[in-house]
């Protein structure tokens, strides 16, 4: 009975961790260089092999963790964090987390277009200088895979991107140097559609925002309501929460222009270009023993370490991707100059709001001083009526019996009535007249 128990247990245990390998699988969108976009499926690790990124790296791109926008650097790929942009950019390809979004295909067809138009260039000028019509092949060499640190992801199925027209407002792809064109690797491409699309969409939302936010604080000016003030809320609370993600994306392109080391890191093709040099010579000092020691000095100082995979001495020109950075640099800090712009417009609309209720409240803590003090006025009249109206034994009271006797108390009735008005009366002017001139009213 333990046998069994124990082989029906095994199996149950194998079952659960094929099905966690299975729920760890994920699509992946996979835009090569050169040909159509792809979809495979394959796990993390399948990734981590594929891109030589450590675990902590591919969590920045999970979904369902918030972590703020990122570009990192690293030995075989750049991992991009950018607002709904998150890709893993190699030398060769571009790995993007599969998702139903629109937005996402609209990036996809501008990478795809990009990354297409970029190679007919490059293929091109290849023709021109050769006097050949034949197809070329991907300039960017393919992963070395000799290592055994690369597993092939599972393919689930292939589409092809819609070709789609390259839009007029894209920045131009070739970088001048020294008077000449150059193309850009594939990985600035690819980082420079990544950097285009976090942009745009954050100077979509910022102009959203501003059509939305400017007649809603002039309605409020004019019509201070609780409807418009709740309108207002809202826009302010938008105004707060786009200005903290393009800070972020400002803040990480700052960080990447201040540190060169970073950028360096960056240009992948360079580094491949450089370890299959570091290669072959080293395949030509084994072939050739009879090099000087000069030369093998020479080619020691140029090879690459082995122990950490980075080039002794190797520092790539990185004007290209600093101008590259200090474009969309200057577009995202307009965005955020957009956006302190239309805070300062709300800032001093609140303050214009602020002042118009002061003075309304100070309209009615005068209005209550006025009526406050009327009220105390009538009250000594209500006081002299209270006199008269005492039960007192008076002369005043005996009732009259002839008609002038009449006559005589009637005025002295009258006469008391309209002294009490008229001193009522007196005595609120002189109240007033000495709340202004001491300050105390308008």
């Amino acid at each position: 009975m333990r046998p069994a128990t124990g082989t029906g247990a095994g199996g149950v245990g194998r079952r659960k961790a094929g099905a966690a390998a299975a729920a760890a699988s994920r699509e992946w969108m996979v835009v090569p260089a050169s040909g159509p976009a792809r979809v495979e499926e394959a796990g993390k690790h399948a990734v981590m092999a594929r891109t030589g990124l450590p675990a902590r790296d591919l969590r920045v791109l999970d979904p369902l963790l918030s972590y703020p926008s990122t570009i990192l650097g690293r030995e075989r790929a750049i991992v991009v964090n950018l607002e709904r942009v998150k890709a893993v950019i190699t030398a060769a390809e571009v790995l993007l987390p599969n998702t139903k979004d629109p937005a996402f295909a609209r990036f996809v067809r501008d990478l795809q277009t990009r990354v297409l138009a970029s190679s007919s260039d490059q293929a091109a000028d290849l023709t021109d200088m050769e006097g050949e019509t034949s197809a070329v092949a991907s300039p960017f060499p393919a992963p070395n895979s000799s290592k055994g640190q690369e597993l092939e992801m599972t393919k689930k199925s292939t589409s092809v991107v819609p070709e789609m027209t390259t839009s007029s407002s894209m920045p131009d792809l070739a970088a001048a140097k020294d008077g000449n064109a150059k193309v850009l690797p594939f990985e600035f491409r690819a980082l420079e559609v990544c950097l285009e699309s976090a942009c745009r969409s954050l100077e979509e939302e910022t102009s959203t925002l501003e059509q939305e936010a400017y007649p809603a604080l002039d309605e409020l000016t004019s019509k201070i309501s609780t409807l418009n003030l709740e309108r207002v809320r809202q826009i302010k609370s938008r105004l707060v929460a786009i200005s903290g993600r393009v800070q972020k994306v400002r803040d990480e392109l700052e960080h990447l222009l201040d540190d060169e080391m970073d950028m360096a890191e960056m240009y992948l093709t360079e580094k491949l270009t450089q370890q299959e040099i570091s290669e072959a010579s080293s395949r030509a000092e084994v072939d050739n023993p009879s090099l000087t020691e000069e030369d093998r000095d020479e080619g020691y100082r140029s090879e690459p370490d082995g122990s950490n995979g980075s080039f002794i001495g190797y520092k790539p020109h990185i004007e290209e991707l600093e101008m590259l950075l200090e474009a969309y640099f200057v577009q995202i800090d307009g965005t955020l100059n957009k956006l302190s712009h239309l805070r300062e417009y709300v800032d001093d609309t609140e303050d214009y709001i602020n002042i118009m209720l002061d003075d309304k409240q100070n309209q009615l803590l005068q209005m209550g001083v006025m009526l406050s003090t009327a009220t105390v006025v009538i009250t000594a009249g209500v006081a002299v009526v209270g006199l008269f109206g005492m039960n007192i034994g008076i002369s005043l009271y005996d009732p009259p019996t002839t008609a002038e006797e009449t006559r005589a108390a009637n005025m002295k009735f009258w006469e008391t009535t309209f002294g009490t008005v008229t001193g009522c009366v007196i005595l609120y002017i002189i109240a007033m007249g000495w709340g202004k001139r001491s300050g105390l009213l308008q």
